[in-house]
């Protein structure tokens, strides 16, 4: 409430107020309203207390601020010299307005009263029909831990639910306790009784504790000791009317001796350890243990350039000595002699992964001279590729003589304990060991630089939960890391540890809660969250428990736009941008409680069968996602374990989906309720190296969930050369920007510009451009004399390729936020200038887009860099085959354009993401505007029958499955390692097209993130010409006649609520996206030059010099490269770059046989090429799937017949 003393709202909220309704959500519902005089009040954006008044005229809407000054009067802010009308309360301010002729655009003629759907009255919480009350002690200690316990059975039925004392209260005292206050009554003598009788047991339990501990002060401290002794007597035998009071009185008693006994015990033990010789401590700092040498089992690829190694053994052994910092490459020779060869860690110059096959790495080394060569070879499994990845990075950072990590890796863990003490073995969670994507062995025991642990329904106190996380890690690492932040909410907590080698990198630690539960007044749901800066990197944490309920999608996606909002953690001059954009790396986990939307004996056979793709597209969160509803543009690795809920207590072999409940017998279906996903800066470093679950841990109903990140850190940067002088001084100078808003306003619009490279924020003149094609979007555009140029604080080009700014798109009339996004000055640094395009979110909503040219210039004498440690591995950018079934890696959380090459190709940057798509711009529900838009879209005609033109022809698309059904797609963020997503049915290779152009039965879909095809000339008259026009206004993207009406065809976004009715609310985003993607014929249409992906990458790293490519072998220069396979397993063009026989490749070779259904396995295990072929085994056979003896039989009679010829 704004104000205090009486509410400025009256008695009672007035319907037309509308709380913290966004801005956004408030001009859709008066464009809805349709009539001039419509409006609406609501809370305002950028003022703590104050309100906004919208309203609609001329069908722009008008928004004045209401503001209190000193005594709490209000009035709607006027031009200056204009004598403001106060009030006391807000609808006596609006009772005036109602007026005419009161100086507002028009009269208030038409109340829009605020919407609440069934599921938003109804504030219960799910399965819980009354929430736990909260603990008694965020921390207690290890000799309290029997009593507390005892404590909780003892009052286990209060626990379950609100007091019956207390509800009896608020029935019926109450009324008396006011009406005695009306009275001038200084006393609540009703309120007195009620907690009386409340804290009758805990006087006894209050007593039991303080003479235990009066034996322990004894022991320690006689003086105060008998002092302690009277407090105690004195307070028990006191009485009466006064009872509450000397409870107080012992509980104030109880602190201070809790607080002080500790102390005064160790100062008894070290007066008493004084005269006793000294033994060494059991608990003394360990060094971390060292790791043991590995060795990985290898086969050298060859190529056919080098003719004379073909028909010898290419099995290698690579032995990484991690501690040692060298490398063995060791040959084995047929007479059993080994041939080998040392390389100390500097001379390994790049590893190169490559795309097409993961077991496959490219390792470039340094030979004598300054030349440099390049091995490639392939592991058993791509896990083990990545361990040893893991491991000479390790090495390589070991070794460094850098004083601060350019990469640490970071453990996060979500589990939901059901109320249950965790059992003490939980070697299993912290080790990422149990279902999905695992470590491999030989990195498991590695240690992580940090562990966040997010708990819900944690019944163990802070103190002893922190202790016996820190006693785990400190068993299977040898190591005492230190708590950087604890933060609780009732029983959801969050812990972060970290190695101690790190604790003075950490910096400006904070923390935060909202609570979500019962009517958002209760911590039983809601969410704890940490944030730090690791030297000169932001990292955000948050640990959230939603509502829970098969059907309360619509009040969990209201959880997570209150905590998106409300949790107040990191820098707070960023207060403009909610916590998506105020880390460079932002971590959101815990038991999120989507379900599955399918039968729950259809989910049990998936289950069984381990078939998990058909479970993920009914997965609410991802469909949730997928209509950009919720965690926009977060990423989550692909989930290749079983669901996580509902597990039968003491088993993981059954799932328990039936729960008795007052109401009658609640379905729970299994599902994957605990979930981790992120969100990262454009052109920064994260790769996710495990994501799985535990299968050990059974004391909960649901199973610990494990993730593991590498991430890219930034150090707290010196320049050598000291500050800049006025001649070596960078700036970011911006040539224009013209952003595009979802607004039915038409007021003016700065920019604020924020960055921790800048002293203070920055602001932009108004907008000098305005236009509009559509009455709900605005078009306005700032030239370079609006702009203000910046001076970063530094001007070296090693501390400006690691910074971001921030930029808010403000209005004049409200300062309110339209909508806000992150640049990267990576990709901006240079004499010309660049062009960067990407997407406007506010308060979790995508709200338009922004697109302009800048450049970052920076002095000659500042532009010397390095190479980080993260840039030494890159993928293979001339493998442009990906693997059957994958996708390539996708962009992470941010969608962003730039680089020179893009701006050469006008389709580079139209894409199917809303944020560049016109046909993002329809407005759902307005009346001169509206259209029946199902998900079932009828092909071909929709956007061309909006443009007014024909549409070229894509045969047989809609003859299948509804299209969204299919396009449910998860967004992830990888670095350099394919990601599957999460449904590919529609892709040639479901359809049986090899082709992928017009004849597929189901819409082809790109990859998720990825760029797809640009969008077909004849749909819009849009260019990228037609969006900076020199000179020139033209009108936004958006649609010159209203959508013809489609067919309404059944919806899949089924929901599992009792109504049974099928969700129609897809977003206005949603429903443009799918009315775009009818136009798309299939990724075939797109290759490499699109890659939105690439310009946020660079291959291989800058500071990696061109001549090493001049200096390879010319066996790797000449080698040819490898074209993706089709859906039929034939090569599409050009030659294998390893069979002995152009025309003949594995795929071929099974397919003749008959047994193509065994090339995915021989494919993944490294077995791509007939030459290597020859010396397969059965064991081999057997670990790429062939389990049946004929077939193997079969295959190895061919392959040695195929020797003899």
């Amino acid at each position: 409430m704004a104000g205090g003393g009486v509410s400025p709202l009256g008695a009672a909220p007035p319907l037309w107020y509308h709380r913290d309704l966004s801005r956004a959500a408030a001009e859709e519902l008066l464009a809805r309203a349709g009539r001039d005089g419509s409006f609406l009040v609501r809370d305002s954006e950028s003022v703590n207390g104050a309100y906004a008044l919208c309203v609609l005229f001329q069908k722009h809407v008008h928004t004045y601020r209401i503001l209190p000054d000193e005594e709490n009067f209000l009035a709607v802010q006027t031009s200056q010299g204009v004598q403001p009308k106060r009030f006391k309360t807000l609808p006596e301010l609006i009772q005036l307005y109602l007026q005419p002729s009161q100086g507002l655009v028009t009269t208030l003629l038409l109340p829009v009263e605020r919407e609440e759907s069934a599921e938003e009255r109804d504030y219960s919480d799910g399965e819980d029909d009354k929430p736990p009350l909260p603990p008694r002690s965020g921390s207690c200690g290890s000799s309290l831990l029997s009593t507390e316990e005892g404590m909780y059975r003892a009052h286990a039925p209060v626990g379950n639910g609100l007091s019956t004392i207390s509800h009896e209260y608020l029935k019926g005292s109450y009324a008396l306790d006011l009406e005695a206050v009306k009275q001038g009554a200084s006393s609540l003598p009703h309120l007195n009784k009620t907690l009386v009788s409340s804290c009758k047991r805990l006087h006894g339990e209050v007593d039991k504790v303080l003479s235990g501990l009066e034996i322990l002060s004894k022991v320690f401290d006689q003086q105060s000791a008998s002092m302690l002794s009277r407090m105690i007597q004195q307070s028990v035998s006191q009485g009466g009317d006064q009872e509450l009071e000397h409870l107080v009185t012992k509980l104030s008693i109880l602190k201070d001796l809790l607080s002080s006994i500790e102390r005064k015990a160790l100062k008894a033990l070290q007066d008493m350890s004084v005269a006793v010789p000294s033994i060494p401590s059991q608990l003394s700092p360990r060094h971390s243990k060292a790791i043991p040498v590995q060795a990985f089992e290898v086969k050298l690829d060859v190529y056919l350039a080098d003719l004379t190694k073909i028909g010898k053994s290419q099995k290698h052994t690579l032995s990484v000595d991690v501690e040692g910092g060298k490398l063995v490459v060791m040959k084995k020779m047929k007479d059993s002699q080994e041939d080998w060869a040392t390389f100390t860690h500097d001379k390994i110059r790049q590893l190169i992964k490559s795309q097409r096959m993961p077991s496959k790495l490219g390792i470039v080394f340094e030979k004598e001279k300054d030349r440099s060569q390049r091995k490639d070879f392939i592991f058993a499994s791509a896990k083990k590729r990545e361990a040893f990845c893991q491991l000479l990075q390790l090495m390589k950072n070991k070794h460094s003589n850098q004083d601060e990590p350019d990469m640490i890796s970071v453990f996060i863990g979500t589990w939901n304990m059901g109320s249950v003490p965790s059992p003490k073995a939980i070697g299993s969670w912290l080790l990422s060991r149990g279902l999905g994507k695992t470590l491999d062995e030989m990195t498991v025991t590695i240690p992580h630089d940090i562990y966040v642990f997010g708990t819900q329904e944690n019944s163990v106190c802070d103190k002893e939960w922190v202790e016996n996380l820190r006693a785990a890690l400190r068993d299977y690492t040898e190591l005492d890391y230190k708590p950087v932040a604890v933060q609780t909410l009732w029983n959801i907590k969050i812990v972060v540890l970290v190695k101690p080698e790190h604790e003075n990198r950490i910096s400006h630690v904070g923390m935060s809660s909202v609570k979500t539960g019962i009517a958002n007044t209760l911590g039983n749901k809601g969410a704890v969250g940490v944030s730090f800066m690791f030297n000169g990197t932001s990292f955000g944490f948050v640990n959230c428990h939603l509502t829970s309920g098969n059907e309360k999608i619509h009040r969990r996606n209201q959880n997570y736009l209150d905590i998106l909002r409300q949790l107040s953690l990191g820098d707070k001059q960023l207060s403009s941008f909610d916590i998506s954009l105020r880390f460079t790396h932002l971590f959101w986990f815990g038991d999120l409680n989507y379900r599955l939307d399918m039968d729950i004996q259809e989910i049990l056979n998936y289950i069984n069968r381990k078939e998990f793709e058909p479970l993920l597209k009914v997965d609410q969160l991802n469909l949730e996602r997928e209509k950009n509803k919720v965690f926009l543009r977060f990423a989550e690795e692909e989930m290749t374990y079983p669901p996580t809920y509902r597990y039968e207590r003491g088993s993981r072999d059954t799932y328990v989906w039936q729960k008795q409940k007052a109401t009658g017998m609640r379905t729970n279906v299994p599902s994957w309720c605990d979930r981790i996903l992120w969100k990262s800066y454009p052109e920064t470093h994260i790769v996710c190296n495990s994501y799985g679950c535990t299968d050990d841990v059974v004391t909960s109903d649901h199973s610990p969930v494990f993730a593991t990140f590498e991430v890219g850190v930034t150090s707290q940067f010196v320049s050598k050369k000291g500050l800049p002088k006025t001649s070596e001084q960078a700036y970011i100078e911006f040539e224009s920007i013209e952003a595009i808003v979802k607004t039915a306003s038409r007021t003016k619009f700065f920019i604020e510009f924020y960055s921790t490279c800048l002293e203070e924020f920055k602001k932009s003149y108004e907008n000098d451009s305005q236009s509009s094609d559509n009455i709900n979007f605005l078009r306005v555009g700032w030239s370079s004399k609006q702009l203000t140029t910046l001076k970063p604080i530094l001007s070296d080009i090693e501390y400006l390729q690691d910074q971001h700014l921030l930029l808010t798109v403000k209005s004049l009339d409200g300062y309110e936020s339209y909508g806000e996004c992150v640049l990267a000055l990576k990709s901006m640094i240079g004499s010309t200038a660049q062009q960067f395009h990407t997407y406007l979110s506010h308060r979790g909503e995508e709200t338009g887009n922004i697109r302009g040219s800048m450049r970052v210039r920076v002095p000659s004498e500042r532009m010397g860099t390095r190479e980080r440690l993260y840039e030494w591995i890159s993928v293979d950018k001339d493998e442009t085959g990906v693997p059957k079934g994958k996708t390539m890696p996708p962009r992470g959380g941010h969608d962003y354009v730039k680089s020179k090459q893009d701006t050469n190709d006008p389709d580079a940057t139209t894409s199917k993401n809303s944020f560049n798509n016109p046909a993002y711009y329809i407005l759902e529900g307005v009346p001169n505007q509206s259209a029946a838009l199902a998900a079932d879209l009828l092909p071909g005609s929709a956007l061309s029958s909006v443009a007014g033109k024909p549409a070229p022809p894509v045969g047989g698309v809609g003859k299948g499955k509804p299209p969204s059904g299919s396009s449910i797609q998860a967004r992830r963020q990888t670095g350099g390692r394919p990601v599957r997503p999460i449904s590919e049915e529609g892709s040639s290779e479901d359809d049986g097209n090899p082709g992928g152009h017009g004849s597929s039965s189901t819409l082809n879909r790109p990859p998720p993130d990825f760029p797809p095809p640009p969008l077909p000339k004849g749909a819009l008259e849009m260019s990228e010409a037609s969006f900076f026009p020199p000179g020139k206004e033209s009108g936004a993207f958006c649609l010159e006649a209203p959508p013809p009406m489609l067919n309404p065809g059944p919806s899949p976004f089924r929901r599992g609520g009792a109504s049974g009715v099928d969700d129609q609310s897809c977003s206005v985003l949603h429903l443009a996206k799918k009315l775009s993607e009818t136009e798309y014929t299939g990724a075939q249409e797109y290759g490499p030059g699109l890659g939105l992906a690439d310009a946020c990458r660079t291959y291989p790293p800058r500071s990696i010099k061109e001549s090493i490519a001049e200096d390879l072998p010319a066996e790797v220069r000449r080698r040819s490269r490898t074209p993706a396979r089709n859906s039929q397993g034939a090569w599409q063009g050009g030659s294998s770059s390893s069979s002995l026989s152009v025309e003949t490749s594995v795929g071929d070779w099974l397919q003749r046989l008959g047994l193509e259904r065994y090339e995915a396995g021989l494919l993944r295990n490294g077995w791509d090429d007939l030459e290597f072929l020859s010396d397969i085994t059965e064991e081999d056979l057997e670990e790429a799937g062939v389990s049946d003896p004929a077939h193997k039989k079969i295959l190895l009679a061919c392959l040695r017949q195929q020797q003899q010829k």
